[in-house]
């Protein structure tokens, strides 16, 4: 199997590059996200590569790090999400975003991929989310929050403070995020009144 190629731009397609390795032109296919990223024709580049063998064909998928790589994996480890539309999650969101997507349930921002609906979304940040922390950079007191509101083990002051920013317009994950800081200083029987209160500073900052 192929892991990585290391060679010169040839040529640039929709939705694939062609790298020049030794003389031999490999046809990679890359996420938007990737391929904006790769330099000119003529260029030198280093791809991590995800090979596909089927019957009737070989597909080389393009990477720019192995930790790219590892997100394509486990996006087609969640039902309905095949490689197509794992690389165009990855033509949205960078891996980093889409880490913190998945950690803090975000499930808006991975469902403004092109393919990608609701349903399908709701999957990818559930199925994934016990994998995504390590991967996030993202306070374990916001996930822990998230994953509390979630499943409705959250205090009632909380989970209303929340409630009240979402209805001020500011999105679920930057609500939850606010509230969680705001929580952590205010103390387990801190009011509603005082966490949207403190919550709004944390945004404001």
């Amino acid at each position: 199997m192929i892991g990585k190629l290391k060679g010169i731009i040839d040529s640039y397609g929709e939705d694939y590059v062609i790298l020049d390795v030794g003389g031999v032109g490999y046809q990679v296919h890359c996420a938007s996200r990737t391929l904006q990223a790769l330099p000119s024709p003529g260029e030198a580049a280093v791809l991590s590569i995800e090979t596909y063998v089927r019957e009737d064909q070989i597909k080389l998928f393009g990477f720019r790090t192995d930790h790219e790589r590892e997100w394509f994996r486990l996006l087609q480890s969640v039902q309905g999400v095949g490689a197509r539309v794992a690389l165009a999650v990855l033509g949205t969101l960078s891996p980093a975003d889409l880490a913190s997507a998945v950690a803090l349930r975000d499930k808006a921002s991975v469902a403004r991929t092109p393919g990608v609906g609701p349903k399908v979304a709701e999957r990818i940040v559930t199925e994934l989310k016990d994998k995504a922390p390590s991967f996030a950079n993202v306070d374990p007191a916001v996930v822990h929050l998230v994953g509390a509101v979630d499943d409705r083990r959250a205090p009632g002051p909380v989970t209303d403070a929340i409630s009240a920013l979402v209805n001020l317009g500011y999105g679920q994950p930057q609500a939850t995020a606010a509230i969680a800081a705001a929580a952590r200083g205010a103390g387990e029987n801190a009011e509603t009144a005082q966490l949207i209160r403190l919550g709004l500073k944390e945004l404001a900052k």
